[in-house]
């Protein structure tokens, strides 16, 4: 199968579209306190196994503002110039991110974070495919859709 050029464009936005919409809410501490809050409360109301998510003070609250800022940016990034480079790069990034959050799952976590590793996985999976099917087809990413 020949990945289309748009076929890889469309994915790596579709990627940074779905990573807009999940981490702006995470982008101020405002926002980011109600988000959690709620990610605590499916937590109780589903008796999900795992450790809750504690109260967060405001220095925790910074952090998590602060990485939900650059990932929105990141994905601006992306929404802009969804090339096969920055599709390559953020492919990376969520294959990091999941080890991260596997990691977190087996160390107790709340089971509230295999919704965003099954999600994080699968887009890692798509846009990944993509690009290697691009390099594969071509012998390398297509001068088009860099």
């Amino acid at each position: 199968m020949n990945p289309e050029p748009s076929l890889l464009r469309r994915v790596v936005f579709a990627s940074a579209l779905y990573d807009f919409v999940v981490t702006i809410p995470f982008a101020t501490p405002w926002t980011a306190e109600a988000v959690l809050a709620s990610i605590q409360s499916v937590h109780h109301a589903l008796g999900l196994s795992g450790e809750p998510l504690p109260a967060f003070t405001p220095t925790h609250l910074f952090f998590v503002a602060l990485f939900g800022t650059i990932v929105t940016l990141w994905s601006v990034v992306r929404l802009v110039h969804p090339t096969a480079f920055n599709g390559a790069v953020d492919t990376a990034g969520r294959a990091l991110f999941s080890t991260w959050m596997a990691w977190s799952l087996t160390q107790g976590a709340t089971r509230a974070l295999v919704v965003f590793l099954v999600l994080e996985l699968a887009w890692m999976f798509a846009q990944g495919g993509v690009i290697l099917g691009a390099r594969r087809w071509r012998g390398g990413i297509p001068a088009t859709a860099r």
